[in-house]
């Protein structure tokens, strides 16, 4: 049998959350407790280290066995080492409940340096990460070309804003009458060589390289500039458009100056402008998304919740929020003729944005009879290529 090892790094998920509500102290006293709660769940003959601020590495060396024994091993103290974070960790006067995210290679070959294999756990680490809190991943050769492949997007990303390479398309939004009432801005990547490319696939991608404050400001300006020439026809100028705006972008502290030096540039009249974001904006820093929002208000900016119903709804924090318009996501208006449970859903949704005096529309809406029930219901404003 051949000697192997193995590296397996762990990252605390969603750490900066932590710190922002216990603060920096508390959190570095939480990560010595990560690290003695670690260090007793391995072997006297492994190594641990700390790498980063909330990145841990386990070192496992001089295994007698086969890389698969090797996995095997690995993985076992891997899952042992997220057990370690089920009970909840004192921090002062509180607690704190944490999980981790693990990525482990196996070292098998002494041609390679530290440096590759580092490499190789980091990689299998992202896609634990992706897969949500409490995975484990191992490295595997397909990860080395999807991130050869994620790089060579990344870079094509800072190019396409420079190059002119992004497009707004818009989807029209209709009255229960027909008539044209806005339009919803979405963001298309016109590539030179693949045309056009998939949000799903970009989008991620400019959040995580934070080139989405640039490219979000554009699509802002756009839009804005759209209204501004509406401004002067009598059959647009009452037409809204709506713009998405990133959790991430709106959480910048400039957020607000640079939207404010867009709106002095292209003098768009604001009560046209309807801003939307998601329910994740407001599971961080609430009370700072809160005043943002109220500051954009008094400039006559309103403000419609995407995506409601599929992810953190709180009736507590809608009634507190500046809202103006409650959006029904699609995939439960898509459903909504064969689920009874959607049909449900959809129904509280707007018997709740009535009794918020929210206005309320539905997205996705494709068919006649989605339509017909909608109205049914008292649904009057509906988004999608009907």
């Amino acid at each position: 049998h051949q000697r192997c090892g193995a590296l397996i790094l762990i990252d605390i998920d969603n750490f900066n959350h932590v710190n922002d509500t216990l603060g920096h102290h508390a959190g570095d006293q939480l990560l010595q407790s990560v690290a003695r709660r670690f260090g007793r769940m391995l072997r006297d003959t492994d190594t641990l280290a700390r790498l980063g601020s909330d990145e841990f590495a386990v070192l496992i060396e001089g295994i007698d066995g086969s890389p698969r024994q090797t996995q095997q091993l690995a993985e076992h103290i891997a899952y042992k080492l997220l057990a370690a974070l089920d009970e909840p960790i004192s921090v002062g006067e509180e607690s704190a409940l944490v999980t981790a995210s693990v990525g482990i290679t196996i070292i098998a070959d002494s041609q390679r340096s530290a440096d590759d294999y580092l490499q190789q756990g980091d990689m299998a680490l992202s896609q634990a990460k992706a897969s949500g809190r409490r995975a484990v991943r191992f490295f595997d050769p397909s990860m080395q070309a999807k991130l050869l492949a994620k790089v060579k997007l990344e870079s094509e990303l800072r190019q396409a804003l420079e190059h002119q390479q992004w497009r707004l398309h818009y989807q029209p939004q209709v009255d229960r009458r027909g008539r044209l009432i806005g339009v919803e801005a979405l963001l298309r990547w016109q590539h030179p060589e693949r045309g056009l490319v998939s949000p799903g696939e970009f989008i991620p991608l400019l959040e995580s390289t934070g080139l989405i404050n640039d490219v979000g400001e554009w699509v802002l300006e756009e839009a804005c500039q759209q209204l501004a020439q509406w401004a002067g026809s009598p059959l647009l100028n009452r037409l809204t458009i709506s713009v998405n705006i990133s959790p991430l972008q709106f959480r910048e502290n400039n957020f607000l100056q640079r939207v404010e030096q867009v709106f002095q540039r292209t003098q768009a009249p604001l009560e046209q402008l309807k801003l939307e974001v998601t329910e994740t904006l407001f599971v961080e820093a609430r009370d700072d998304a809160r005043d943002k929002m109220l500051s954009l208000k008094a400039l006559g900016v309103r403000f419609s919740l995407d995506d409601f119903g599929t992810g953190y709804s709180s009736l507590a924090y809608l009634a507190q929020l500046p809202l103006d318009q409650l959006k029904i996501d699609q995939s439960f208006v898509q459903q909504v003729l064969e689920s009874k449970a959607n049909a449900a859903i959809v129904e509280s949704t707007i018997a709740l944005a009535k009794s918020l005096n929210l206005d309320v529309i539905a997205e996705g809406v494709e068919v006649e009879a989605q339509q017909a029930w909608l109205m049914a219901h008292g649904c009057h404003a509906f988004q999608g290529y009907l």
